[in-house]
């Protein structure tokens, strides 16, 4: 089967790869053909080169998996050991491996959503981030009413503020050092920032122009969540969302506890209805459709969409690959 296959930092090449063997799927396993795969942006650092967690320093260089990094996937199913997932379907989800650039993948049948087929691929595709954002914003009580704030207006952001807006916030504040005035009415963003996190929350000098919930949507580095807790109003809450790149993450504790705050964070459980949820919340609001995905590649071209991924820009959201003739 074709596949993909990072070679060095920022370097993809073009490999070919056993076809997994759909008689060795386990119970729930499912084998795909891609059609249509989004860059999320926990694959970025990975891409920049990233060391993988098998590596030490001890072992040397580790190979980066035939396939990675990719995981937000439309697929069609070709085999399957998950009664719930049936041949020939079209479905939306995880590769669980994060090996989703690859022809034939072989994934957890509870992460995949035969979805409505109205959408295209390169649509539906976005419903895999959504449900990750619905499933987050429903961990944190209180956004009714609350002022909210999201630190980062990526593809990740953007769909926050859309959803804290819809689940009934009072006023949503969105903060990004690119400029996203062009999308604040289409996400719901009542006050857009473009500065930094640590000015933003530097200028919050009186208390009530703090924000009650913060979601901090940047990752990748730890200074987004001191400047999350400096803007914290008192008794608020933080949800911090993504994948850490750092095991460890320095935190101003005594700042922390003096505002009566708490934290929240975690991954997406339930993934299966996380993304019919998204489905549904697709049809309630179909304009996210139109403004979501700027830019589409091909297959030939994954590194191009990986090297325009890796830089935010003005006008640039989601960043899809079409597989083959699927497009």
């Amino acid at each position: 089967m074709w596949a993909r296959q990072l070679v060095g930092p920022e370097n993809f090449a073009e490999v070919d790869a056993p076809a997994p063997d759909a008689r060795s799927l386990a119970p729930g396993q499912v084998l795909v053909r891609l059609i249509t795969g989004g860059i999320c942006g926990s694959d970025l650092p990975h891409f920049k080169g990233s060391t993988i967690a098998s590596q030490t320093i001890e072992s040397g260089p580790v190979p980066h998996p035939v396939g990675s990094p990719l995981h937000e996937i439309v697929a069609e199913v070709v085999a399957s050991e998950d009664p719930d997932v049936r041949p020939g379907a079209v479905v939306v989800g995880w590769a669980s491996l994060s090996n989703g650039l690859s022809e034939y993948v072989v994934t957890d049948g509870e992460g995949l959503f035969e979805y409505d087929q109205r959408l295209s691929p390169d649509v539906a595709v976005m419903l895999q981030p959504l449900a990750c954002v619905i499933a987050a914003s429903r961990r944190v009580p209180g956004v009714a009413g609350a002022h909210a704030a999201v630190i980062g207006q990526g593809p990740i952001g953007v769909l926050f503020s859309h959803v804290l807006k819809n689940a009934g916030a009072r006023m949503i504040t969105a903060v990004d050092r690119v400029d996203r005035s062009d999308v604040t009415e289409v996400f719901g963003i009542d006050n857009f920032v473009h500065d930094t996190s640590a000015r933003w929350s530097a200028s919050l000098t009186d208390e009530s122009e703090r924000p009650n919930v913060i979601f901090e949507t940047v990752g990748h580095q730890v200074s987004t969540m001191r400047d999350a807790v400096n803007a914290l109003a008192m008794q608020g809450h933080i949800f911090y969302f993504g994948i850490p790149d750092d095991a460890i993450y320095p935190f101003p504790m005594e700042q922390f506890l003096r505002k009566d705050a708490t934290l929240t964070s975690g991954t997406t459980r339930n993934r299966r209805r996380a993304l019919a949820v998204a489905d549904d919340y697709l049809k309630e609001h179909p304009e996210l459709t139109s403004g979501y995905i700027t830019d589409q590649f091909k297959l030939d071209d994954v590194q191009g969409a990986f090297n325009l991924a890796v830089r935010p820009a003005t006008g640039r959201l989601k960043v899809v690959i079409n597989a083959g003739e699927w497009a």
